[in-house]
């Protein structure tokens, strides 16, 4: 089965901002390409206005900093593609940052959603190690398709 990774900031947005545009991409996907999210089963964190503060789930298995490293880099190991939507982010995802070194040393094509200019992240390596760059995610999602499908 084809997948892609969805890599975007999570750290200071709360369950719902961080994966709106995640469900969004994974439908348009479907049902020929899995979506591999960062967020899948961590429904426990719906309802606290921003992941940092989640204090009280932090001991989950899946919240600790080896449980989210091992599956994101799993995901990234296993998946065709990584797409990384950084649009209108305000603090730099360090884990996104991360995740695009993990896709170039996999060697995972990289389509990165950013703005023409201003962006946060905007960076002279984030743009040398994407493939493609896109300015919106409905375009993001053509090229992975058009990637991947036959």
């Amino acid at each position: 089965m084809l997948s892609v990774y969805l890599a975007g900031p999570i750290k200071g947005l709360s369950y719902d901002a961080s994966t709106d545009w995640r469900d969004y991409a994974s439908e348009r996907l479907a049902p020929s390409i899995i979506a591999f999210s960062p967020m899948r089963a961590k429904e426990m964190l719906k309802g606290y206005p921003s992941i940092d503060n989640a204090k009280d789930h932090h001991d989950h298995p899946l919240l600790t900093g080896p449980g989210i490293v091992t599956r994101d880099r799993y995901d990234v190991f296993h998946c065709n593609l990584m797409l990384a939507n950084l649009l209108g982010t305000q603090q730099i995802s360090i884990g996104t940052c991360i995740e695009f070194g993990w896709a170039d040393a996999f060697r995972k094509p990289i389509i990165l959603v950013i703005e023409p200019s201003g962006n946060i992240h905007e960076h002279l390596m984030i743009r040398q190690l994407s493939d493609y760059c896109v300015t919106n995610l409905d375009e993001a999602i053509f090229i992975a398709k058009a990637i991947l499908l036959p």
